[in-house]
């Protein structure tokens, strides 16, 4: 086939917000600073243009997401106050793709220009910005893949994520890549994230007996007349058990009893975790008791949650009961409670779980989310094009960590069905591809690999974000960079975001570009000698 098959990952950039000038100057003091103090006295007013590119990953299967333009263009902004010369950010650009755009490996997410000094500083920066960011918007954007778009998934990985800070980005940017909310309170005030959750076992494990209730009569939502809760519950319990063909004398007690005090606290949001004991036996009919009981207070409870066990065969089970016991009290709206499942999920579990079929209407992910196992880096670099109007090539005998030279700018070409063909770098000087007019596109690294494309559309990937010291228009909102990376990724071929063998994207240059790399590479490497 033509154009680039360099890999079959897709990246999708976010974007980041900056709080304090400082972290540039924290982050930064790395093994950079010795290169700096070297730049600085030799030449560090000649212009750079530096560009930030994602390596082929390790796990070539899956898609990426570009995360961290506010983030990143806000850091810019922090710093046009301080009057230190060497991160004074007046006389460089930034161009980037926008936040929630579809990126591919070996195409620069964002493209830097300015003095060399300023924008090597820059370099541990915008790298630590963007790749963690951009890692997990793609992880959440692979298990929305894996889920489907019907089903409602939940980030609850703040207690396994890294650090306080990684839990808040986490959760900004697992809702960038596709989640539905959050269990993280803090996130969820300071995002604008939907704040959703349950209580814990350790609440069900603290009561012991209905002895143990403070508070057992709930008002009326439409009357206010109070009404004696528990005995309801009770009352209830015992005609659902042979419904469920249960006995309701052996249910938890201690149970039955948290789960009437948290509806007594939440009778609009009542959803409880059933598992704490016996799923089946116990957690279900507590739970459709208190349910049928806020009925009878004219409320209606949300669902239940599943921490462990088979979850898609007690998904079943459980939405059986529901049908049952709905038919019962002639109530049909119990018949579609809520299913939330949890435990461990990852990826795969997703996967094999529509594979067996289940009844699970939301998922609540955690571990394998927030801390990215799968692939625990995203490769994201930072290299040096072109220095003074000459530009660079990064060589090496590793093929993937050839750079491709000189300041580019990058098109995204569309078939006439609305789906994207393939991404087109060009050099800076080139002309824009045009709509309908037939053009050459090539592999970067395989004279071989060539084929003529005719776009039914181009759209031009670069903006300029921060150029004379300002911010160049208006950022987008964290909802809408979430609404961008879903149309984003709407627009790829359903071959190229399958699980298993999925089709490499292309990703071309021009045959200027191609030409002019080769013979600056040729240029480069020294000739061998044998003898």
């Amino acid at each position: 086939m033509n154009n680039t098959e360099t890999s079959r990952t897709t990246t999708i950039t976010t974007r980041a917000t900056a709080t304090a000038a400082a972290l540039l100057e924290r982050t930064a003091i790395d093994k950079e600073l010795p290169k700096k103090e070297s730049i600085r006295k030799s030449s560090n007013k000649r212009r750079a243009s530096n560009t930030t590119i994602l390596l082929p990953n390790i796990n070539k299967k899956k898609k990426s997401l570009h995360g961290n333009i506010q983030k990143t263009t806000r850091i810019e902004y922090n710093h046009q106050h301080q009057n230190d010369d060497r991160t004074n950010p007046h006389d460089y650009d930034h161009f980037s793709k926008n936040g929630g755009t579809v990126v591919f490996p070996r195409l620069p997410l964002m493209r830097i220009e300015g003095p060399v000094l300023k924008t090597q500083l820059l370099e541990t920066t915008l790298l630590t910005l963007v790749n963690y960011a951009s890692l997990v918007a793609t992880n959440a954007a692979r298990f929305r893949s894996a889920i489907g778009a019907d089903k409602t998934l939940l980030e609850f990985g703040l207690r396994r994520a890294q650090g306080p800070d990684g839990g808040l980005s986490a959760s900004k940017y697992c809702y960038l890549g596709g989640f539905d909310g959050t269990s993280n309170v803090l996130a969820g005030k300071l995002y604008g994230i939907p704040i959703k959750g349950t209580h814990a076992h350790a609440y069900v494990n603290s009561y012991e007996s209905m002895e143990d209730l403070c508070v057992k009569d709930l008002c009326d939502r439409i009357t206010g007349v109070a009404h004696p809760f528990s005995e309801l519950c009770l009352k209830y319990l015992k005609e659902i058990g042979p419904v469920l063909k249960i006995l309701p004398e052996e249910t938890n007690k201690g149970e039955l009893a948290a789960f009437i005090s948290y509806a007594i606290a939440f009778p609009t949001n009542f959803l409880a975790l059933v598992d704490t004991y016996d799923v089946l036996k116990s957690g279900v009919p507590n739970f459709l008791a208190v349910a049928r009981a806020l009925h009878e207070c004219n409320y209606q409870a949300v669902g239940l949650r599943i921490d462990s066990g088979d979850l898609a065969y007690l998904s079943l089970e459980v939405r059986a009961k529901f049908v049952d016991v709905s038919k019962k009290f002639n109530l049909p709206y119990m018949e579609h409670f809520t299913i939330v499942a949890s435990n461990d999920i990852n990826e795969d579990t997703l996967i094999s779980l529509e594979k067996q079929g289940h009844s699970i209407d939301s998922f609540g992910i955690g571990t394998h989310l927030v801390t990215c196992q799968k692939q625990p880096a995203l490769g994201c670099v930072y290299k040096l094009v072109e220095l003074a109007g000459s530009p660079r090539i990064k060589v090496s005998q590793d093929i993937e960590k050839v750079t491709i030279p000189g300041r580019k700018n990058l098109y995204r070409l569309y078939g006439h069905d609305g789906k994207a063909l393939c991404d087109l770098l060009t050099r800076i000087d080139e002309p824009e591809p045009e709509a309908s007019v037939r053009i050459l596109s090539r592999h970067p690294f395989s004279e071989q690999k060539r084929a003529y494309v005719t776009p039914s559309s181009v759209h031009s990937l670069y903006k300029l974000y921060w150029a004379d010291g300002e911010i160049k228009g208006p950022m987008p909102s964290l909802k809408q960079v979430r609404t961008h990376a879903r149309e984003q990724i709407n627009e790829l071929r359903k071959d190229h975001k399958r699980d298993l063998n999925p089709t490499p994207y292309k990703v071309s240059v021009t045959d200027a570009l191609f030409q002019f790399m080769h013979k600056l590479w040729m240029k480069s490497v020294p000739i061998g000698e044998l003898e």
